[in-house]
This record gives C-alpha cells, structure tokens and sequence, in this order.
C-alpha cells in the first residue's frame, strides 16, 4: 500500500500533499476561534504551525504519514489531514491529525474530505478497514465521525498521557471493506441534499 503523493478534488474542496507553502495561511485557519486551546485536540498554534508542518513531514519521509492539506473552493488552506499508522500487510491505515478552520466545521467540505480519503483507501489502496481516533471528551468530533457511519470499535483507556500530565482515554471507531457500500451510499447521499 503506497502512501504516495496525490491530489483528491472535490465540488467543496480538495485534499493536496502538504508543503511549507500552505504555512501561513494553516496559521491563520488555526487562528480561528482558538482551537489549539481546545485541551482536549492537538491543533497547532498558529506560531507552532512551521514546526507541525515538519514534524509531519518527517514523519511522511519515514513512510508513516501522508500528510494532506484541505483547501476549500477557492484553494484557500483551511486545515490538514493524514492517513496515518498503515499496516499494508493487512491492508488497513488511520484517517486521523484532522482540524479544520472554525468557518468550514460541519460544512459539505468535512464529508466530501471523508469520501475523497475514504474512496482512495478502500477503492485505490484496498484497505479492508480504515480506523478513526479521537478524545473521550472530543463530543464534536466524535459525532463527526458517527455521522460518516463509523462504529465504535472500544475505548483505549489511558491510552496516552497529555503535557500536563492528564490522561487520554481514546475512542477508536472503524468502518469495514463490508460497510463502505453503504457508507459511500449514505456520504453522497449527504452531499446531495446539502448541495
């Protein structure tokens, strides 16, 4: 499974590999409405973006990200997004380190990203399952990611340790090879009636 460089375009927007071009205006969409001070996210600071840019590019270099950046309509940046901890013997990866602009939450832009990433995992890399995680206490992007049709696989309970010292409880949902008929039905379905 090839977590290669590619260009998924929708009506609403399009998901394009990530490069420091993109850094100042991520700065400015994570700007909005403070989400890096939502504790319970990892948003960067717009003065962090530089080194999260980085930090996910490397992580691309060593094969375990592909990081993407989600322009809206107009090819403005507005948030990022991965595929992330692929297991190609499997197949199966992660759609996770996902933030969006405050202007484009819970737009058409949030379910056509989804069916653009999920359609390249299950009908291009043939992904038997891609996997979703979030906080416990994360309800917006826990409904975000209900309202695709993921199920709820369990609870990592603490899963991961935050800097203050907090604990993470992590909810990991799925969506099987099985359920994407229906899934792909039901996002499109979505995208229909918000058009």
């Amino acid at each position: 499974m090839m977590l290669d460089d590619v260009t998924l375009r929708g009506d609403s927007g399009a998901l394009v590999p990530l490069t420091y071009d993109h850094r100042h205006a991520l700065a400015q969409a994570a700007g909005e409405g403070d989400l890096w001070k939502l504790w319970y996210t990892s948003v960067p600071t717009p003065e962090g973006m530089d080194a999260e840019i980085s930090h996910r590019l490397e992580l691309h270099a060593a094969g375990k990200m592909r990081p993407f950046t989600i322009l809206d309509a107009t090819g403005i940046p507005v948030g990022m997004t991965t595929y992330c901890n692929a297991e190609p013997e499997i197949p199966r990866l992660e759609i996770g380190h996902t933030w969006y602009a405050k202007r484009v939450q819970r737009t058409a832009l949030n379910t056509e990203c989804k069916l653009l990433l999920l359609n390249r995992a299950f009908d291009d890399l043939g992904c038997l399952a891609v996997e979703f995680r979030t906080s416990f206490f994360n309800r917006q992007s826990r409904q975000a990611i209900e309202r695709l049709g993921a199920k709820l696989d369990g609870v990592l309970r603490s899963h991961r340790q935050y800097e203050d010292g907090s604990l993470r409880d992590t909810c990991v949902y799925s969506i099987i090879r099985p359920e994407w008929p229906a899934v792909r039905r039901h996002l499109s379905f979505i995208l229909e009636k918000a058009a």
